[in-house]
């Protein structure tokens, strides 16, 4: 009985505040003259903050042509305004710049959709060796990384020395599909020098007196930081979950003046390697047994950097020149 009549509370607690949101947006659009999509548009600079207050406005709106703006596909965002500004009975005349802002916004936020489809299907591809395209990206990877290394064969331990955990990479692709192996790629050919750098520490054993002789019986699996492959793979799971959460709005609508692309989510990931690779540094882990923690408190990190509505993380467009700004 005590929960039943705590949900009713809650329930009338609720309607009472949305009739009183609407109330409230009625009578200032009355005082000031301007529904509430012109005021969002009016008092915000282009970016995070103006694109989260007009999909939120959207969403939320009693109007389910409003409410399915946001869903649009991305040709008909034009149209969308139209009927938008037509709905709202908003004189185009008297606010030329409007519809040019209501677009730019509706840009990104379907844009946001997109880009959340093209990398949640290249994540569901299954990693197949019988497929060229798949095998040919996997050596430019090895290429990239171990260039004065030519591979013994296709199955061999050599592909330890960048951080996979067996002899045949396809089965450590199995929880991110190809979308692992295609942002590992981009990084390694993008930002080569970072990439190599990375993964010379990875192999570095924990105590720098070591003799020569000493580490080069060690294997690779007992280096003093990680498996770049798979932390590699790991933080496309994180960038992912960050994608998909949409915590990444903040980000790529402050990056992306047009649709968010994957070459930006990429670029974000890029990102998300060398700061993942520093915090690591930074957390001195005994062991690789401590990963999964310090993962998890850089997730924690990176997400209350993402609350702010004017981050950027990775404003450049290579990932050797980026570093986080307040725009």
């Amino acid at each position: 009985m005590k929960h039943f009549l705590r949900a009713l509370i809650q329930f009338f607690v609720f309607l009472y505040c949305k009739c009183l949101w609407r109330t409230l947006k009625s009578v200032t659009r009355k005082v000031t003259g301007r529904c509430e999509l012109q005021r969002i548009c009016y008092n915000n600079k282009p970016g995070a903050r103006r694109t989260l207050k007009i999909e939120s406005s959207l969403k939320f709106s009693k109007s389910e042509l409003l409410q399915s703006a946001v869903s649009v596909h991305p040709d008909s965002v034009e149209k969308a305004i139209d009927d938008i500004m037509t709905l709202k009975k908003i004189n185009l005349d008297a606010n030329p710049q409007l519809s040019i802002s209501l677009q730019a916004c509706l840009v990104q936020i379907v844009g946001y959709r997109s880009l959340l489809g093209e990398v949640e299907k290249l994540r569901r591809e299954p990693y197949d060796c019988e497929n060229p395209e798949h095998e040919d990206m996997l050596l430019k990877l090895w290429k990239t990384l171990r260039p004065d290394a030519p591979l013994t064969g296709r199955i061999t331990k050599q592909w330890c020395e960048i951080g996979f955990q067996g002899n045949d990479p396809k089965t450590d692709f199995r929880g991110m599909g190809l979308l692992g192996l295609h942002n590992l790629l981009y990084f390694a050919e993008h930002d080569k020098a970072a990439a190599l750098q990375m993964l010379h520490d990875s192999l570095q054993p924990r105590h720098s007196k070591m003799s020569k002789a000493d580490w080069e019986k060690k294997t690779f699996d007992k280096a003093i930081g990680y498996s770049f492959a798979i932390v590699g793979i790991n933080i496309t799971d994180l960038a992912y979950s960050l994608l998909s959460s949409g915590a990444l709005k903040t980000h790529l609508y402050n990056v992306a003046p047009e649709m968010p692309s994957l070459m930006h989510f990429q670029q974000t990931y890029s990102y998300l390697m060398q700061e993942f690779h520093t915090f690591w540094v930074e957390q001195d882990p005994c062991d690789i047994m401590e990963f999964n923690r310090i993962r998890n408190k850089f997730h924690k990190r990176v997400l209350k950097q993402l609350n702010d509505p004017n981050m950027a993380l990775c404003p450049h467009f290579a990932a050797s020149d980026i570093h986080l700004v307040n725009l």
